[in-house]
């Protein structure tokens, strides 16, 4: 065989390929897309079939889907599953690092009507502020016609009314002007139970507190002094925290720092727990029974 004719054949197949001896090699792959069969998580029926959906699409780009073909399925109330046992997935993760193949099945659970958290920390704090109001004044269908309006006379009772007050009054500026919300939601269904549990413990503690029978604490000006410290700094602590949770950087509506105790004694519990502000918040509840 002639050396010199395999030399001119490569070089002229070395001139001819932009990117040297690549001749043979197709640049062009076929692309695979994926077909997403969408079903009811309790009937097992079909939804939808979403076909030539892109490999990288997240379950939020396929929550967006379904809810062009059904607009009452906003994506905060679907929950998509693997499996009926299985957990929810995370709106960020990627349809092809799921354990399915090109074909995948997925379980649509309908959470039912969704509401945010700036709604639903709201109407949890209206309600007991409310409430705790008129069984101050003493409305005539709770304790009867003799003692309709009227209010009750000791002091301990009015400043119990006035640190109820105040605190629901600055839950709801906080949740106002100072709370950072996610973007997530809590199904109406949860938020009703919660809303329930707060107004009948605030119902349960004012039904007592403001009783035409109600007897002052004990130890008297004493006890009811020292709850009256305890119920300050609880405010003060739990104020300061939200500060601190309020400096937070967040990006995309998460948070994307660690809350850390500034110079401020009342900050000093991030040293123990991640959110002391629902610490302070239980002391205060038990602050608040050393009213009755």
């Amino acid at each position: 065989m002639d050396l010199r004719n395999l030399f001119t054949v490569a070089h002229f197949i070395k001139t001819r390929c932009q990117h040297g001896l690549t001749a043979g090699v197709s640049k062009d792959k076929s692309y695979v897309f994926f077909e997403v069969d969408v079903r009811d998580a309790w009937t097992k029926t079909q939804l939808c079939f979403l076909d030539k959906v892109e490999p990288s699409a997240t379950v939020a780009d396929i929550k967006n889907l379904i809810h062009k073909r059904y607009p009452r399925l906003y994506p905060s109330r679907q929950a998509l599953k693997l499996n009926p046992d299985g957990r929810a997935l995370q709106d960020d993760e990627i349809l092809e690092d799921l354990p399915v193949g090109t074909t995948a099945t997925l379980l649509c659970q309908d959470l039912g009507p969704q509401l945010g958290w700036a709604m639903v920390f709201l109407a949890e704090s209206i309600g007991p502020l409310l409430i705790y109001l008129l069984f101050f004044f003493r409305l005539p269908y709770i304790y009867g016609q003799e003692y309709g309006y009227t209010v009750s006379h000791y002091k301990v009772v009015k400043l119990a009314c006035i640190c109820h007050t105040f605190h629901y009054t600055k839950k709801l500026l906080e949740t106002i002007f100072l709370y950072h919300f996610s973007q997530g939601t809590l199904s109406l269904q949860t938020m009703t139970l919660n809303c329930l549990y707060y107004c009948g413990l605030t119902a349960w503690q004012a039904y007592y507190i403001n009783h035409p029978l109600y007897t002052t604490p004990s130890y008297g000006y004493l006890q009811w002094m020292c709850a009256m410290a305890v119920f300050l700094i609880c405010e003060i602590g739990s104020f300061s925290t939200h500060l601190v949770l309020n400096r937070i950087k967040c990006k995309e509506s998460r948070p994307a720092g660690i809350p850390y105790p500034t110079r401020n004694p009342f900050t000093w519990l991030f040293f123990f727990v991640s959110c002391p502000n629902y610490t302070y918040e239980r002391h205060w509840r038990h602050s608040w029974g050393s009213c009755k």
